[in-house]
């Protein structure tokens, strides 16, 4: 749904391949920013990640390069597996979250590049990062129905700034589902870096578990979702700091991925259009009024 790139698998006459990122509206930030977080992750955790083959940022044509990864996507895994197995690797993915949450900082901020060693950021206070990741949200949204919501959520979310700037800065992968993630012998790897910042772990890990476990207007299966949070906490030692607190406020920027793509769930969905339109503007009111005011 990220019409700003494409991604294509290229095979080469001797047998190699490659997968090749274009950033198609000519912007070469956020292959710069995924150009410097697979390295650094690759050198600071045993996250598994793509191997970077060749990039540039400059150009008409911004791309980025990447080997195969090394195992399966988790959406084949788990399509194919079993209950037991999903709890398995439901487990296997909050470890993976917790090793790259375990990556701090002294300031949240725009990773703009950096490489192995370090990460560059345009720093500032979480309330804001978090502010640019809507407005970026929004630019890529193409529902204009509920574009209103963003400025709700916006709202609140800057009249929530004291909770959320005493909030930890963690790298955030920012967009963690299946497709991103793969499974290999040593755990479940991630890839599609592109949208990582610096920012408080627990909006990443309640993405993550929406993302990854539930569906649209229910939540997943708790064994599977207990799993997720355990194994999290078999890496952190717990969940974020302020997890339950802040997360009324992350369930409604997660919502914006709902109703500010409204038109493609309605096209995908066996449902009459103007109920399911209901049913957001009612769910985004009762989770903005969940949000505690300050």
């Amino acid at each position: 749904w990220n019409e700003k790139n494409s991604t294509v698998r290229v095979e080469f006459a001797d047998g190699g391949e490659t997968y090749l990122k274009v950033a198609s509206d000519g912007d070469g930030s956020r292959i710069a920013r995924e150009r410097a977080v697979i390295p650094y992750v690759a050198a600071h955790t045993d996250v598994p990640v793509p191997a970077l083959a060749a990039s540039a940022t400059g150009g008409a044509v911004p791309y980025l390069a990447t080997a195969p990864v090394d195992g399966p996507n988790l959406i084949e895994v788990w399509a194919d597996a079993p209950d037991s197995r999903r709890v398995e690797l439901a487990r296997e993915v909050g470890a993976s979250l917790a090793r790259v949450h375990d990556l701090r900082f002294e300031t949240h901020g725009v990773i703009t590049g950096g490489d192995a060693t370090s990460l560059e950021l345009d720093s500032g206070p979480w309330t804001d990062v978090l502010v640019e990741t809507i407005a970026d949200m929004r630019d890529l949204a193409p529902a204009e129905r509920f574009d209103h919501h963003f400025d709700e959520v916006t709202q609140a979310v800057v009249e929530n700034r004291e909770t959320l700037d005493s909030a930890p800065a963690a790298l955030l992968h920012g967009d963690v589902a299946q497709p991103n993630c793969f499974h290999t012998e040593s755990g479940v790897g991630v890839l599609d870096w592109e949208i990582a910042h610096v920012g408080d772990p627990a909006r990443d890990l309640y993405r993550a578990k929406v993302q990854l476990f539930d569906s649209l207007r229910s939540v997943g299966p708790a064994a599977v979702i207990d799993a997720f949070y355990d194994g999290y906490r078999s890496v952190a030692g717990g969940l974020p700091n302020g997890y339950e607190a802040r997360k009324p406020i992350y369930e409604a920027v997660r919502f914006l991925g709902v109703s500010g793509f409204f038109d493609k769930y309605a096209e995908f969905r066996d449902e009459d259009e103007e109920a399911l339109a209901e049913w957001v503007a009612v769910e985004m009111t009762r989770l903005l009024g969940r949000i505690e005011p300050q």
